[in-house]
């Protein structure tokens, strides 16, 4: 299945050290390699790189590791298709514009059986089953709400769309309007807050150390949410199958049973 990566910060913060280890999933020390996509919120506006080739050797991949922008919230996607060819219009992250908010999602996991009728104001533009489920979560939402709701409400009610869509398949994603950032966990998922006083950190895919008291400021925090962990000597946190995270911040702000 696929790789997931998310950042969500109290601070621009760039995410070029994750993403230098999780772009070598894609083909290098793992076989995703059926396209990859990256979308950095900046203000109201988001930038969503996407290649439909392997990241480890895609260009577009090159260009985002050497090109420090700095976001409170960013989504990445390395595919292993299930569903649908290999093309762009398959490729995650996913957009879409609800409430005059930018939306991104990005799934791992198989829905073999979710088949949901053509929605109002929302339908996928490629075949898979990942775009479905989006385009399907995001119908419900705007038929519940004409603008934003509470942020309690809105988790509170994406919990229950997740509950009702991962009865078809395996359901990992992450969602994120540049404000917060929504993570799903069906079967793997994993999440490590980086806050004062920071140490080094090591990655799993590549002999790359960070010291993190060199590049940040005593009042920054970043929680990182991959579907595997980055690295290899910090602890991070598992997520419960059936559980539903909301960062604000750099921080968990809610969280669901299970």
């Amino acid at each position: 299945m696929c790789q997931l990566l998310g950042m969500n910060c109290n601070t621009p913060t760039d995410i070029l050290f994750s993403f230098e280890g999780f772009h070598r999933r894609g083909g290098l020390t793992d076989h995703h390699a059926d396209g990859w996509g990256i979308a950095f919120f900046e203000g109201k506006g988001c930038r969503i790189f996407l290649d439909d080739k392997p990241s480890v050797e895609s260009a577009v991949a090159h260009l985002v590791r050497n090109y420090p922008i700095k976001s409170q919230n960013v989504i990445a996607h390395i595919r292993k298709a299930t569903q649908g060819e290999v093309n762009l219009a398959n490729t995650h992250p996913f957009m879409r514009e609800m409430w005059g908010q930018y939306w991104i999602f990005a799934h791992n996991g198989d829905l073999k059986t979710f088949q949901p009728e053509a929605g109002c104001h929302f339908n996928p533009v490629g075949t898979t089953d990942s775009e479905r489920a989006f385009c399907y979560l995001l119908e419900q939402l705007r038929s519940k709400w004409c603008s934003a709701p509470q942020l309690d409400e809105l988790f509170a009610e994406i919990d229950r769309l997740a509950a009702e869509i991962r009865q078809h398949g395996v359901f990992n994603f992450m969602l994120s309007n540049g404000e917060v950032l929504f993570a799903h966990c069906a079967t793997n998922l994993h999440y490590i807050i980086r806050q004062a006083p920071f140490n080094k950190a090591h990655l799993v895919d590549d002999d790359v150390t960070v010291d993190f008291s060199t590049v940040t400021t005593p009042y920054d925090r970043v929680a990182v949410v991959a579907t595997q962990p980055l690295t290899d000597n910090e602890s991070w946190t598992q997520l419960l199958p059936g559980q539903l995270l909301l960062f604000r911040d750099g921080a968990p702000l809610l969280t669901s049973g299970n």
